[in-house]
Protein backbone atom coordinates (compact mmCIF):
# COMPACT_ATOMS: atom_id res chain seq x y z
CA UNK A 1 0.00 0.00 0.00
CA UNK A 2 1.21 3.46 -1.03
CA UNK A 3 1.66 5.76 2.08
CA UNK A 4 1.04 9.14 1.27
CA UNK A 5 3.17 12.31 3.47
CA UNK A 6 1.40 15.46 3.71
CA UNK A 7 3.99 18.31 3.92
CA UNK A 8 1.61 21.10 5.97
CA UNK A 9 4.38 23.58 8.07
CA UNK A 10 6.88 25.67 6.52
CA UNK A 11 9.50 23.31 8.56
CA UNK A 12 8.59 20.44 6.88
CA UNK A 13 9.03 22.31 3.23
CA UNK A 14 12.30 23.66 4.29
CA UNK A 15 13.14 20.01 4.84
CA UNK A 16 11.82 18.48 1.93
CA UNK A 17 13.53 21.05 -0.35
CA UNK A 18 17.00 19.80 1.30
CA UNK A 19 16.07 16.78 0.67
CA UNK A 20 15.25 17.24 -3.02
CA UNK A 21 18.22 19.44 -3.64
CA UNK A 22 20.89 18.38 -1.49
CA UNK A 23 22.47 16.47 -4.50
CA UNK A 24 23.27 20.00 -6.15
CA UNK A 25 24.55 22.10 -3.09
CA UNK A 26 27.56 23.18 -2.65
CA UNK A 27 30.20 22.19 0.19
CA UNK A 28 30.46 19.20 2.28
CA UNK A 29 26.97 17.50 2.64
CA UNK A 30 27.56 16.28 6.23
CA UNK A 31 27.90 19.93 7.59
CA UNK A 32 25.00 20.68 5.67
CA UNK A 33 23.10 17.33 7.45
CA UNK A 34 23.85 18.22 10.41
CA UNK A 35 22.54 21.97 10.03
CA UNK A 36 19.31 20.22 9.32
CA UNK A 37 19.30 18.13 12.20
CA UNK A 38 20.03 21.35 14.38
CA UNK A 39 17.50 23.89 11.91
CA UNK A 40 14.90 20.46 12.53
CA UNK A 41 15.31 20.19 16.44
CA UNK A 42 15.01 24.36 16.59
CA UNK A 43 12.21 24.70 13.98
CA UNK A 44 11.05 28.38 13.24
CA UNK A 45 11.36 30.21 16.32
CA UNK A 46 7.72 32.10 17.39
CA UNK A 47 6.40 34.63 19.78
CA UNK A 48 7.23 32.31 22.53
CA UNK A 49 11.16 32.21 22.08
CA UNK A 50 12.86 34.89 24.26
CA UNK A 51 15.22 36.05 21.09
CA UNK A 52 12.14 36.75 18.45
CA UNK A 53 9.45 37.42 21.13
CA UNK A 54 9.07 40.76 18.69
CA UNK A 55 8.76 39.78 15.21
CA UNK A 56 6.27 37.11 14.19
CA UNK A 57 8.42 35.12 11.90
CA UNK A 58 6.07 32.27 11.67
CA UNK A 59 3.40 34.79 10.23
CA UNK A 60 6.39 35.96 7.87
CA UNK A 61 6.56 32.19 6.34
CA UNK A 62 2.93 31.68 6.20
CA UNK A 63 1.62 30.55 2.70
CA UNK A 64 3.71 28.91 -0.62
CA UNK A 65 6.99 29.69 -1.29
CA UNK A 66 9.52 29.15 -4.06
CA UNK A 67 13.33 28.38 -3.03
CA UNK A 68 14.78 30.26 -6.40
CA UNK A 69 13.88 33.04 -8.97
CA UNK A 70 14.32 32.37 -12.80
CA UNK A 71 13.83 36.05 -13.05
CA UNK A 72 17.49 37.86 -14.60
CA UNK A 73 17.35 41.47 -14.42
CA UNK A 74 19.08 43.76 -17.19
CA UNK A 75 22.78 45.21 -17.25
CA UNK A 76 20.45 48.81 -17.01
CA UNK A 77 18.14 47.29 -13.46
CA UNK A 78 21.89 46.21 -12.16
CA UNK A 79 23.59 49.34 -12.80
CA UNK A 80 20.23 51.78 -11.45
CA UNK A 81 21.92 49.96 -7.90
CA UNK A 82 25.62 51.01 -7.98
CA UNK A 83 25.71 54.19 -5.74
CA UNK A 84 29.62 53.51 -5.69
CA UNK A 85 31.30 54.51 -8.73
CA UNK A 86 34.97 53.98 -7.52
CA UNK A 87 34.41 50.38 -6.06
CA UNK A 88 34.91 47.02 -6.83
CA UNK A 89 31.16 45.30 -7.41
CA UNK A 90 30.21 41.64 -6.98
CA UNK A 91 26.75 41.63 -7.73
CA UNK A 92 24.46 38.78 -5.32
CA UNK A 93 21.07 37.93 -7.98
CA UNK A 94 18.39 36.01 -5.96
CA UNK A 95 20.85 34.06 -3.58
CA UNK A 96 23.38 33.79 -6.46
CA UNK A 97 27.11 35.44 -7.66
CA UNK A 98 26.27 37.09 -10.77
CA UNK A 99 29.66 36.66 -12.95
CA UNK A 100 28.29 38.92 -16.04
CA UNK A 101 27.40 42.08 -14.04
CA UNK A 102 30.20 42.07 -11.70
CA UNK A 103 33.58 43.74 -11.74
CA UNK A 104 35.54 41.37 -10.94
CA UNK A 105 37.75 40.57 -13.77
CA UNK A 106 40.90 42.77 -12.71
CA UNK A 107 41.47 43.07 -8.92
CA UNK A 108 44.23 44.55 -6.99
CA UNK A 109 46.92 42.29 -6.09
CA UNK A 110 45.90 40.39 -2.42
CA UNK A 111 42.35 40.19 -3.45
CA UNK A 112 40.49 37.27 -4.29
CA UNK A 113 36.93 37.01 -5.08
CA UNK A 114 35.27 33.73 -5.87
CA UNK A 115 31.78 32.38 -6.67
CA UNK A 116 31.07 30.43 -3.04
CA UNK A 117 30.43 27.25 -4.95
CA UNK A 118 33.55 27.57 -6.44
CA UNK A 119 35.85 28.17 -3.44
CA UNK A 120 35.73 24.73 -1.94
CA UNK A 121 38.57 23.63 -3.03
CA UNK A 122 40.70 26.61 -1.57
CA UNK A 123 41.97 26.62 1.85
CA UNK A 124 41.13 29.61 3.56
CA UNK A 125 37.42 28.99 2.43
CA UNK A 126 38.45 24.95 3.86
CA UNK A 127 39.96 26.41 7.26
CA UNK A 128 37.12 29.19 7.81
CA UNK A 129 33.64 28.19 5.87
CA UNK A 130 31.27 27.61 8.91
CA UNK A 131 33.44 27.66 11.77
CA UNK A 132 31.97 30.28 13.93
CA UNK A 133 28.67 30.33 12.74
CA UNK A 134 26.96 28.40 15.51
CA UNK A 135 23.71 26.01 14.10
CA UNK A 136 22.77 25.53 17.26
CA UNK A 137 22.53 29.10 18.39
CA UNK A 138 20.40 30.34 15.81
CA UNK A 139 17.94 28.42 13.23
CA UNK A 140 18.29 30.63 10.64
CA UNK A 141 21.99 30.08 10.69
CA UNK A 142 21.09 25.89 11.30
CA UNK A 143 18.62 26.72 7.63
CA UNK A 144 20.91 29.10 5.79
CA UNK A 145 24.11 26.00 6.78
CA UNK A 146 21.94 23.49 5.00
CA UNK A 147 20.05 25.29 1.94
CA UNK A 148 22.90 28.07 0.84
CA UNK A 149 22.56 28.46 -2.81
CA UNK A 150 25.21 30.65 -3.44
CA UNK A 151 27.23 33.88 -2.30
CA UNK A 152 30.63 35.60 -2.28
CA UNK A 153 34.28 34.73 -1.01
CA UNK A 154 36.44 37.24 -0.44
CA UNK A 155 40.06 36.58 0.97
CA UNK A 156 42.22 39.65 1.53
CA UNK A 157 45.92 38.00 1.48
CA UNK A 158 48.16 38.95 4.11
CA UNK A 159 49.39 42.45 4.15
CA UNK A 160 47.55 43.75 1.44
CA UNK A 161 45.89 46.72 1.39
CA UNK A 162 42.64 46.86 -0.72
CA UNK A 163 42.19 50.94 -1.57
CA UNK A 164 39.05 50.37 -3.08
CA UNK A 165 35.72 49.53 -1.54
CA UNK A 166 34.08 45.94 -2.33
CA UNK A 167 30.39 46.39 -2.97
CA UNK A 168 28.64 43.94 -2.19
CA UNK A 169 25.08 44.29 -3.99
CA UNK A 170 22.10 41.80 -3.45
CA UNK A 171 19.10 42.09 -5.64
CA UNK A 172 16.42 40.34 -5.48
CA UNK A 173 13.65 40.31 -8.09
CA UNK A 174 10.81 37.59 -7.31
CA UNK A 175 7.59 36.49 -9.32
CA UNK A 176 6.03 34.61 -6.72
CA UNK A 177 6.90 34.30 -2.60
CA UNK A 178 10.24 33.01 -2.88
CA UNK A 179 12.77 31.77 0.07
CA UNK A 180 16.80 32.87 -0.69
CA UNK A 181 19.52 31.51 1.37
CA UNK A 182 23.00 33.56 0.37
CA UNK A 183 25.86 32.58 2.02
CA UNK A 184 29.10 35.11 2.06
CA UNK A 185 32.43 34.35 3.67
CA UNK A 186 35.27 36.96 4.30
CA UNK A 187 38.61 36.71 5.56
CA UNK A 188 41.25 39.26 5.89
CA UNK A 189 44.41 38.02 6.91
CA UNK A 190 47.36 39.48 9.01
CA UNK A 191 48.00 42.65 8.55
CA UNK A 192 45.84 43.49 5.63
CA UNK A 193 43.24 46.40 5.20
CA UNK A 194 39.67 46.12 3.57
CA UNK A 195 36.45 48.28 2.95
CA UNK A 196 33.71 45.98 2.56
CA UNK A 197 30.20 47.17 1.81
CA UNK A 198 27.01 45.06 1.20
CA UNK A 199 23.72 46.40 -0.18
CA UNK A 200 20.08 45.06 0.17
CA UNK A 201 17.96 46.15 -2.92
CA UNK A 202 14.43 44.91 -4.77
CA UNK A 203 14.12 45.85 -7.90
CA UNK A 204 11.05 44.62 -10.25
CA UNK A 205 9.43 42.51 -7.46
CA UNK A 206 5.80 41.54 -7.86
CA UNK A 207 5.89 39.27 -4.19
CA UNK A 208 7.36 39.11 -1.40
CA UNK A 209 10.83 37.98 -0.84
CA UNK A 210 12.17 36.26 2.43
CA UNK A 211 15.94 36.47 2.54
CA UNK A 212 17.64 34.68 4.72
CA UNK A 213 21.45 35.65 4.28
CA UNK A 214 24.36 34.71 6.13
CA UNK A 215 27.83 36.60 6.38
CA UNK A 216 31.22 35.32 8.34
CA UNK A 217 33.90 37.47 8.77
CA UNK A 218 37.33 36.61 9.96
CA UNK A 219 39.52 39.39 10.86
CA UNK A 220 43.09 37.77 11.79
CA UNK A 221 45.58 39.76 14.11
CA UNK A 222 47.03 43.27 12.97
CA UNK A 223 44.18 43.60 10.23
CA UNK A 224 41.71 46.38 9.60
CA UNK A 225 38.60 46.42 8.24
CA UNK A 226 35.29 48.25 8.07
CA UNK A 227 31.98 47.10 7.37
CA UNK A 228 28.51 48.78 5.78
CA UNK A 229 25.56 46.73 5.42
CA UNK A 230 22.36 48.95 3.75
CA UNK A 231 18.70 47.72 3.37
CA UNK A 232 16.89 49.24 1.50
CA UNK A 233 14.32 46.18 0.37
CA UNK A 234 11.41 48.09 -0.02
CA UNK A 235 7.40 46.83 0.95
CA UNK A 236 8.19 43.53 -0.31
CA UNK A 237 10.85 43.09 1.50
CA UNK A 238 11.47 40.60 4.57
CA UNK A 239 15.19 39.44 5.13
CA UNK A 240 16.75 38.20 8.33
CA UNK A 241 20.51 39.09 8.08
CA UNK A 242 23.05 37.52 10.36
CA UNK A 243 26.80 38.73 10.69
CA UNK A 244 29.34 36.17 12.31
CA UNK A 245 32.34 37.95 13.11
CA UNK A 246 35.65 36.69 15.06
CA UNK A 247 38.11 38.93 15.82
CA UNK A 248 42.31 37.94 16.39
CA UNK A 249 44.72 40.02 18.68
CA UNK A 250 45.50 44.08 17.61
CA UNK A 251 42.52 43.90 14.79
CA UNK A 252 40.07 46.50 14.38
CA UNK A 253 36.70 46.32 12.98
CA UNK A 254 34.02 48.74 12.64
CA UNK A 255 30.35 48.26 11.66
CA UNK A 256 27.65 50.01 10.55
CA UNK A 257 23.94 48.90 9.65
CA UNK A 258 21.30 51.10 8.02
CA UNK A 259 17.96 49.94 8.04
CA UNK A 260 15.99 52.31 5.49
CA UNK A 261 12.92 50.23 4.49
CA UNK A 262 11.92 46.72 4.66
CA UNK A 263 8.46 45.42 5.49
CA UNK A 264 10.82 42.80 8.33
CA UNK A 265 13.86 43.06 9.30
CA UNK A 266 15.54 41.11 11.49
CA UNK A 267 19.28 41.88 12.52
CA UNK A 268 21.65 39.55 13.97
CA UNK A 269 25.33 40.81 14.35
CA UNK A 270 27.70 38.49 16.87
CA UNK A 271 31.14 39.44 17.73
CA UNK A 272 33.87 37.53 19.03
CA UNK A 273 36.75 39.24 20.25
CA UNK A 274 39.63 36.62 20.59
CA UNK A 275 42.82 38.15 21.50
CA UNK A 276 44.28 41.02 23.04
CA UNK A 277 44.09 44.88 22.17
CA UNK A 278 41.21 44.59 20.13
CA UNK A 279 38.83 47.42 18.88
CA UNK A 280 35.59 46.80 17.76
CA UNK A 281 32.90 49.78 17.04
CA UNK A 282 29.09 49.00 16.24
CA UNK A 283 27.28 51.72 14.94
CA UNK A 284 23.41 51.15 13.65
CA UNK A 285 20.69 53.43 12.57
CA UNK A 286 17.10 52.35 11.67
CA UNK A 287 14.09 54.28 9.94
CA UNK A 288 10.83 53.06 10.16
CA UNK A 289 7.53 53.48 9.30
CA UNK A 290 4.18 52.20 8.11
CA UNK A 291 3.44 48.64 9.57
CA UNK A 292 7.13 47.89 9.27
CA UNK A 293 9.10 45.48 11.59
CA UNK A 294 13.11 46.32 12.38
CA UNK A 295 14.59 43.64 15.01
CA UNK A 296 18.50 44.54 15.82
CA UNK A 297 19.86 41.85 17.94
CA UNK A 298 23.81 42.32 18.40
CA UNK A 299 26.06 40.74 20.60
CA UNK A 300 29.91 41.20 21.61
CA UNK A 301 32.06 38.70 22.79
CA UNK A 302 34.69 39.68 25.22
CA UNK A 303 37.38 36.48 25.80
CA UNK A 304 40.81 37.73 26.38
CA UNK A 305 41.60 40.76 28.01
CA UNK A 306 42.96 44.64 27.22
CA UNK A 307 40.32 44.79 24.41
CA UNK A 308 37.58 47.91 23.65
CA UNK A 309 34.14 48.15 21.98
CA UNK A 310 32.04 51.02 21.11
CA UNK A 311 27.97 50.44 19.83
CA UNK A 312 25.74 53.47 19.44
CA UNK A 313 22.17 52.06 17.86
CA UNK A 314 20.35 55.06 17.16
CA UNK A 315 16.26 54.82 15.68
CA UNK A 316 13.45 56.57 14.36
CA UNK A 317 10.17 55.26 14.38
CA UNK A 318 6.45 56.71 12.59
CA UNK A 319 2.92 55.95 12.13
CA UNK A 320 2.61 52.11 13.52
CA UNK A 321 6.12 50.67 13.05
CA UNK A 322 8.06 48.95 15.45
CA UNK A 323 11.34 48.87 16.05
CA UNK A 324 13.23 46.18 18.06
CA UNK A 325 17.33 46.66 19.99
CA UNK A 326 18.48 44.02 22.16
CA UNK A 327 22.51 44.49 22.67
CA UNK A 328 24.51 41.87 24.97
CA UNK A 329 28.17 42.63 25.83
CA UNK A 330 29.25 39.49 27.53
CA UNK A 331 32.60 39.87 29.39
CA UNK A 332 34.17 36.27 30.36
CA UNK A 333 35.96 36.00 33.26
CA UNK A 334 39.62 35.93 31.17
CA UNK A 335 38.78 39.17 29.74
CA UNK A 336 39.99 41.66 32.51
CA UNK A 337 40.85 45.55 31.62
CA UNK A 338 37.62 44.99 29.08
CA UNK A 339 36.42 49.07 28.27
CA UNK A 340 32.74 48.32 26.09
CA UNK A 341 30.33 50.76 26.31
CA UNK A 342 26.68 51.03 24.79
CA UNK A 343 23.70 52.78 23.62
CA UNK A 344 20.55 52.95 22.26
CA UNK A 345 18.57 56.29 21.36
CA UNK A 346 15.05 56.31 19.82
CA UNK A 347 12.59 58.83 19.08
CA UNK A 348 8.65 58.24 18.49
CA UNK A 349 7.25 60.30 16.09
CA UNK A 350 3.49 58.84 16.62
CA UNK A 351 1.59 57.42 19.40
CA UNK A 352 0.79 54.36 17.44
CA UNK A 353 5.06 53.01 16.87
CA UNK A 354 6.57 50.84 19.38
CA UNK A 355 10.02 50.41 20.25
CA UNK A 356 11.58 47.67 22.58
CA UNK A 357 14.75 47.95 23.69
CA UNK A 358 17.25 46.13 26.51
CA UNK A 359 21.10 46.63 26.51
CA UNK A 360 22.50 43.95 28.74
CA UNK A 361 25.41 43.56 30.55
CA UNK A 362 27.00 40.07 31.62
CA UNK A 363 29.90 40.34 33.37
CA UNK A 364 32.14 37.79 34.78
CA UNK A 365 35.49 39.84 35.01
CA UNK A 366 36.23 42.14 38.18
CA UNK A 367 38.56 44.73 36.29
CA UNK A 368 36.34 46.44 33.67
CA UNK A 369 34.59 49.54 32.76
CA UNK A 370 31.34 48.70 31.46
CA UNK A 371 28.38 50.97 30.91
CA UNK A 372 25.00 50.42 28.71
CA UNK A 373 22.08 52.89 28.38
CA UNK A 374 18.92 53.34 26.91
CA UNK A 375 16.82 56.54 26.19
CA UNK A 376 13.54 56.73 23.86
CA UNK A 377 11.41 60.19 23.64
CA UNK A 378 9.67 62.67 20.75
CA UNK A 379 10.96 65.80 19.51
CA UNK A 380 11.79 68.35 21.69
CA UNK A 381 8.89 70.95 21.54
CA UNK A 382 11.16 73.72 22.60
CA UNK A 383 13.65 73.03 20.16
CA UNK A 384 10.95 73.16 17.54
CA UNK A 385 9.59 76.22 18.82
CA UNK A 386 12.90 77.67 18.92
CA UNK A 387 13.74 76.92 14.98
CA UNK A 388 9.91 78.02 14.32
CA UNK A 389 10.91 81.73 15.93
CA UNK A 390 13.66 81.80 13.96
CA UNK A 391 11.50 81.57 10.35
CA UNK A 392 11.72 77.46 10.00
CA UNK A 393 8.00 75.68 9.21
CA UNK A 394 7.10 73.21 11.61
CA UNK A 395 8.36 70.52 8.95
CA UNK A 396 11.42 71.58 8.19
CA UNK A 397 12.30 72.70 11.98
CA UNK A 398 11.38 68.82 12.82
CA UNK A 399 13.40 67.79 9.71
CA UNK A 400 16.54 69.34 10.92
CA UNK A 401 15.64 67.86 14.35
CA UNK A 402 15.37 64.36 12.54
CA UNK A 403 18.73 65.20 10.63
CA UNK A 404 20.65 66.22 13.73
CA UNK A 405 19.62 62.89 15.65
CA UNK A 406 21.00 60.43 12.94
CA UNK A 407 23.99 62.76 12.12
CA UNK A 408 26.08 61.25 15.13
CA UNK A 409 26.30 57.65 13.25
CA UNK A 410 25.61 59.04 9.80
CA UNK A 411 28.99 60.88 10.35
CA UNK A 412 31.07 57.49 11.19
CA UNK A 413 31.03 56.98 7.46
CA UNK A 414 34.44 56.91 6.01
CA UNK A 415 33.16 56.65 2.02
CA UNK A 416 32.28 60.45 0.80
CA UNK A 417 30.03 58.65 -1.55
CA UNK A 418 28.56 56.30 0.75
CA UNK A 419 27.65 59.06 3.52
CA UNK A 420 26.47 61.16 0.19
CA UNK A 421 24.08 58.59 -0.61
CA UNK A 422 22.93 57.89 2.70
CA UNK A 423 22.10 61.51 3.91
CA UNK A 424 20.08 61.76 0.29
CA UNK A 425 18.04 58.92 1.33
CA UNK A 426 17.25 59.70 4.95
CA UNK A 427 16.09 63.76 3.49
CA UNK A 428 13.83 61.56 1.30
CA UNK A 429 12.69 59.92 3.60
CA UNK A 430 11.78 62.54 6.30
CA UNK A 431 10.00 64.80 3.37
Amino acid sequence: METITKVNTIKDKLIAEFESSKGSLFGDLSIREQALEAFSKQGIPNRKSEEYKYVNMELALKGEFLFSSSIKLSAKQIESTQFLKEAIVIVVENGKFNTEHSKTSSLPKGLEILNISDAVSNDAFKKYYSKYADINSDPFIALNTSLATGGVFIHVEKSAIIEKPIHIIHITSVSENTILNSRNLIVVEENAQATIVESYEIVDSAAKSFNNTLTEIIIEANAIMDHYKIQDEKDFGQIVSTTQAIQKMKSVFTTHTFTLSGLLVRNNLNMVLDGEFIESHLNGLYLTNGNQVVDNHTLVDHRKPNCNSNELYKGIIEEKSSATFNGKIYVRKDAQKTNAFQSNKNILLSDDGTINTKPQLEIYADDVKCSHGTSTGKLDEDKIFYLRARGLSEASAKKLLMHAFASEVVDTIKIDALRDYIEAKISKRFE
